[in-house]
């Protein structure tokens, strides 16, 4: 992977915690080649914010990011039936 990616160390325990994922396996879901990228609208006044949808372990991975000096920065991840709907319908898979 060319990319390099970031993320705070106590978010990733977080995360690891409360949704079973951690940011080390966040990251592949940017590697599905039929992965979906898309803004949050809902986050990120200060920044801009972003959602990729990938599969990920047999599973849709949703993984929120922004982008920070020229990394991802992974701010949260997780199994979620939005996410999946949402890379179903862009990849039309019924």
């Amino acid at each position: 992977m060319n990319t390099s990616f970031e993320w705070d160390e106590n978010k990733n325990r977080d995360n690891l915690e409360k949704h079973g994922v951690n940011f080390e396996t966040a990251q592949y879901a940017f590697i599905d080649s039929k992965r979906v990228i898309a803004k949050d609208l809902t986050h990120g006044k200060e920044e801009k914010r972003y959602y990729c949808f990938g599969k990920v372990k047999g599973g849709v991975l949703t993984v929120r990011f922004t982008y920070r000096n020229n990394r991802i920065r992974i701010i949260g991840a997780g199994y979620w039936r939005k996410g999946k709907n949402i890379y179903e319908k862009q990849n039309k898979i019924q």
